[in-house]
């Protein structure tokens, strides 16, 4: 294996992206060429003399473009055994395969000069990347994308320019459809998991690598003690340090409403989907993962879209770890890992993906769909800790599923979950605090450390979490939190799509939030004697986009609005004897930002009051879950 360490990838606008390239040994000729390259100390730019093959030693070629250091293993990159496969060893496996494969540092980040706006540049710099890649003489012409994550959203944004020579992809747990709606902003809410990354990255950026100074005062900051003073303000949070992090992050924060902001490159793809090029595309996430929607969106609207294969793996774990078998206090059985259950492992199978569309590799064919249908296990504790809720794989060729339909179930009096509607007019109200947010309980969660962390858990107010009383009381004990449940079921329930939850509500208050979670309630066992409350999907909803979401328009006090909740999707079997549970609130806190009730700009309010929200249950206004299920 050939390897070119630094190499400089000059961008349209004069940027030099740092670049590692290795290449297959040949047998072939060589060439000297000049090359600019990342001077040792700097990022400054100097020029490398390489020997490179002649056009006869040329391959297709797989690259990755990430933020987070091309030449550093990635975190995620775990086989089942537990070994951290590096760079070179990824490398060493393509090549042995046929490719060559380039590792990229995106602008701003480590060796790469210009500065890291996060998102905004990468269509435009991978498709300048692309083009200089074919333009090499190792290149046959074809390149395969890959990567987890950012890595996964440099993907998406470059094939929505249509990039000279890209002819194979595969996405994880990435990838935006619109980060508007999943990944920056969530009906309407902010994420806040954007906050807890932004401070992260600013701690490794080049500006801190470089000065000791700028660095100490990033890692005085306590993130955690900051997260209990927001809004954060410019000039007066912990990224003051970097103002170009935390300017970026403060614009994603404070911009509520869609309008163009929000269609740019990078972050938005339904409106050039019709640009991505018709090439197999591999799709991965987790339902426990922050990029449900954008994965299961792009599966959709390319699988619609294009001829060429598309295929879709949904696990059971958490972002990027698809070899971990549990997450948070649930584990998941045998067949969760992704190694030995899905494939042999994923590099070999993202080897194999690409031989197969690249090099013309005659593999069998397999299933385009492969789901994991959380559930089923015996709810026992394991011997090291967690809940047994089992699952087992899902094979198709479609999602949603064959033979999916709905179900709706309406929110009754009593706190009841009914297929049946409401009769008489009721209504159920609770104060929301927004100095008093019910605090985050896992969920679908990435990059919230050290301040929350994603996953299946009990709910309760455990001393782990953020926010909580810490005193292990049932999360639903809580005055402003409405519970609905069913009676124990008495046959299995497989949700197996969307989850939709439809309020009718009102609000003495100017703006307000309301969020919904589905639970999968465990009974009483020897194990767990006052059972286990597992979170499925949550959502949320901002009430000044009660409209449009391009038309923000604050509440009128008496009158009453539907609205929709839309959490993430999931696969999960509600066994016999369990409820299915719905939790009704104004507020999930870190996951997502606090509405203060006031009616101020988002981003900026200085205001909070309490609101007196209202769900209105009765014939006319039949709030309801709307859930797919297999049948």
């Amino acid at each position: 294996m050939q390897v070119l360490k630094d190499i400089m990838i000059e961008t349209r606008d004069g940027v030099f992206l740092s670049t590692d390239v290795y290449l297959p040994r040949s047998e072939c000729k060589s060439k000297s060429k000049r090359f600019p390259r990342a001077a040792s100390s700097s990022r400054s730019v100097s020029l490398l003399k390489v020997d490179l093959t002649e056009a006869v030693g040329s391959w297709p070629v797989i690259i990755e473009r990430t933020p987070y250091n091309k030449s550093a293993p990635s975190r995620s990159e775990v086989d089942v055994s537990g070994h951290l496969v590096s760079r070179e060893e990824m490398a060493k496996a393509f090549t042995d395969a046929g490719f060559a494969c380039v590792f990229q540092d995106c602008r701003g980040r480590y060796n790469s000069t210009g500065t890291f706006t996060k998102y905004i540049n990468e269509a435009e710099d991978g498709y300048d990347t692309c083009q200089w890649i074919v333009r090499q003489l190792w290149c046959n012409g074809s390149i395969g994308s890959m990567g987890l994550s950012y890595a996964a959203h440099t993907q998406m944004a470059m094939a929505c320019l249509n990039p000279p020579g890209l002819a194979c992809m595969a996405m994880d747990s990435g990838g935006f459809s619109s980060a508007y709606e999943c990944g920056i902003r969530q009906g309407g809410a902010f994420e806040l998991k954007q906050a807890t990354w932004a401070y992260r990255q600013a701690l490794v950026s080049p500006e801190a690598q470089v000065d000791p100074v700028l660095k100490l005062a990033l890692e005085s900051e306590d993130i955690t003690e900051w997260f209990k003073q927001m809004p954060w303000k410019r000039g007066h949070s912990p990224l003051r340090h970097l103002p170009d992090y935390e300017a970026y992050l403060l614009e994603q924060w404070e911009a509520g409403t869609f309008n163009d902001f929000w269609k740019k490159s990078g972050i938005y793809s339904l409106d050039s989907y019709q640009n991505v090029p018709d090439v197999p595309i591999l799709l991965m996430s987790s339902w426990y993962d922050v990029y449900v929607k954008s994965t299961l969106d792009n599966f959709k609207a390319l699988s619609e879209q294009n001829d060429s294969p598309i295929s879709l793996i949904m696990g059971p774990w958490l972002h990027g770890d698809r070899n971990v078998k549990f997450n948070g206090d649930v584990d998941f059985g045998e067949q969760a890992s992704f190694d030995n259950n899905v494939a042999k492992n994923w590099l070999q199978h993202r080897i194999d993906w690409f031989r197969r569309w690249l090099l013309d590799a005659g593999l069998p064919t397999q299933a385009s769909v492969k789901v994991f249908q959380m559930g089923g296990g015996s709810g026992a504790k394991t011997s090291h800790g967690k809940l047994d809720h089992g699952g087992r794989w899902l094979e198709s060729n479609q999602w949603p599923l064959a033979n999916t339909s709905c179900q709706q179930w309406y929110l009754r009096s009593g706190g009841k979950l009914s297929q049946s509607p409401e009769t008489s007019y009721v209504e159920m109200s609770y104060l929301f605090d927004p100095n008093n947010p019910v605090p985050t309980i896992g969920g679908a969660l990435t990059s919230g450390k050290p301040v929350f962390v994603g996953g299946a858990f009990d709910q309760l107010e455990d001393p782990r979490f953020f926010g909580t009383q810490g005193n292990d009381l049932p999360l639903s004990a809580r005055k402003d939190i409405l519970v609905f449940q069913t009676d124990p079921l008495t046959e299995d329930i497989a949700a197996s799509g969307k989850v939709t939850v439809k309020l009718f509500i009102e609000s003495d208050a100017l703006d307000t939030d309301f969020t919904a979670k589905l639970v999968d309630v465990y009974p009483p066992s020897m194990d767990y004697p006052r059972g286990f409350a597992m979170n499925i999907s949550d959502g949320i909803f901002r009430c000044r986009y009660h409209k449009s979401f391009e038309q923000p328009e604050l509440l009128t006090q008496g009158q009453v609005y539907e609205i929709e909740v839309e959490a993430f999707a999931t696969c999960n079997v509600f066994k016999k004897g369990h409820r299915l549970r719905l939790d009704i609130s104004s507020s999930n806190f870190p996951k997502y930002d606090v509405n203060p009730n006031s009616g101020e700009p988002e981003g900026m309010a200085q205001l909070a009051r309490v609101a007196q929200n209202t769900i209105h249950l009765s014939p006319k206004y039949s709030s309801s879950l709307i859930l797919d299920t297999l049948t």
